[in-house]
């Protein structure tokens, strides 16, 4: 599965990174191919390409705050949860969106 998202939460530091990690490690272990751009204090970094989105077959938002660019996304299945989600069972999110999605 090619996955493609976005993580930000309220401070745009901790929790942010967190659930990169998080949901990177799961989507390498899982093998997937998943890019995840962050959105914090700093700014954007790890912006998602345009063809790393076309190529997508889910978008994942994990975030606690309401995050930019998401008309990058536009006919794309997008999945919104909170960080939490992402930090405590990124594995058991990804099967279920395969799951869901079929592939």
């Amino acid at each position: 599965m090619n996955i493609v998202g976005i993580a930000a939460c309220t401070s745009g530091i901790a929790h942010t990174y967190i659930a990169k990690e998080k949901l990177m490690k799961a989507g390498q272990a899982l093998n997937h191919t998943i890019h995840i751009e962050t959105q914090g204090t700093i700014g954007t970094e790890n912006e998602l390409l345009a063809q790393d989105i076309a190529a997508a077959d889910v978008v994942i938002i994990a975030a606690d705050i309401k995050v930019g660019g998401r008309d990058r996304f536009e006919g794309k299945k997008i999945v919104d949860i909170p960080t939490h989600i992402a930090i405590k069972s990124p594995k058991a999110l990804l099967n279920k969106i395969q799951a869901e999605l079929g592939i």
